[in-house]
């Protein structure tokens, strides 16, 4: 068992404190109890030095697990955390948190800051329980992207994009509700699965916009067998990618029609002809893969407890 202290085992190195959180979280994780005095239940953790590279730390973390959320900072905790939010990192250390960065992942929270003990500034990382985010109370007019933030506990500041100027290189309006995931999520990846491609990406092959212009060169030159029986946008009706997998999959949407939001989407395994045609939004499809265990690409097989890993820059 890790945990915090000078009288715990052998410090550990960067790597081998990111390990460390890594077994942690995994796949099938046992319940957290704390050896730290004064803690209890529900966390544990991991026994970290003064003198490691602690922003080395923070970023091997994010490395792994992406962005943070910044819970405190230089002694100020933000009042909105909640226990959706990241509040099991802060709260076995009460008013004695400096600052505080927080990742989710599946049924844990990782957390990596500076507390107050005794008359000292520590340096700490733990794992908490994270509980699965509430989706039984919303109305039953909920949106689907309102169904997908709730279902990942997102509660990432939003970014703004200029729409008209994207449509107007991509040459077509997109669904209303791809704009909506695009400005609340930004780039990331559903539980770390499904990569949401978004306009105005730093990250290269990643930037919505550029990887539909790359796909229709690719076509021009090179013919669009890999993608028999369509075309590619702009051809018309043709396909037009929003997402990928980490698996290789990737979803579209078939161009067909003049409005937008009535676009189906398909989704392609890494193998030959192996289309399936999903007759509803891009925010519909998130949602069943990561809540249906019958869905064709669905991930509630192998987790219950949902989230949204943003790849975005930290501050």
């Amino acid at each position: 068992m890790y945990r915090m202290g000078r009288e715990a085992e052998e410090f550990m190195e960067r790597d081998e404190l990111v390990d460390a959180v890594t077994r942690l979280i995994g796949y099938d994780p046992q319940p957290l109890k704390c050896r730290e005095r004064g803690h209890g239940a529900g966390h544990v953790c991991v026994a970290t030095s003064g003198e490691l590279d602690f922003t080395g730390v923070v970023d091997g973390i994010s490395s792994r697990y992406g962005s943070s959320r910044n819970l405190a900072m230089r002694g100020f905790v933000d009042p909105t955390v909640d226990a959706t939010t990241g509040l099991p990192v802060l709260a076995p250390f009460g008013t004695d948190v400096i600052d505080m960065r927080a990742w989710a992942h599946a049924g844990s929270w990782i957390g990596a800051g500076t507390v107050r003990k005794g008359g000292d500034v520590r340096h700490v990382v733990l794992v908490a329980e994270r509980a699965a985010p509430v989706v039984a109370g919303l109305p039953s007019d909920a949106t689907w992207v309102e169904r997908v933030v709730a279902v990942t506990g997102w509660a990432g500041e939003a970014r703004t994009v200029d729409w008209d100027a994207v449509e107007a290189r991509l040459g077509t309006r997109l669904p209303a509700d791809f704009k909506q995931l695009a400005e609340i999520f930004g780039y990331g990846a559903f539980d770390g699965f499904l990569t949401l491609y978004v306009p105005e990406s730093d990250v290269p092959g990643m930037d919505f916009v550029e990887h539909a212009e790359y796909l229709a060169g690719f076509a021009a030159r090179s013919g669009t067998s890999l993608w028999e029986p369509y075309g590619i946008h702009p051809a018309p009706g043709g396909l037009l990618e929003w997402g990928s997998s980490e698996q290789a999959d990737q979803y579209y949407w078939l161009t067909e029609g003049d409005d937008p939001d009535r676009w189906p989407v398909l989704a392609s395994q890494d193998m030959p002809d192996s289309w399936t045609r999903f007759d509803g939004t891009a925010a519909e499809f998130v949602f069943r893969m990561l809540t249906e265990r019958s869905h064709p690409h669905s991930v509630a097989r192998y987790y219950d407890t949902h989230w949204f890993q943003s790849y975005e820059d930290e501050e």
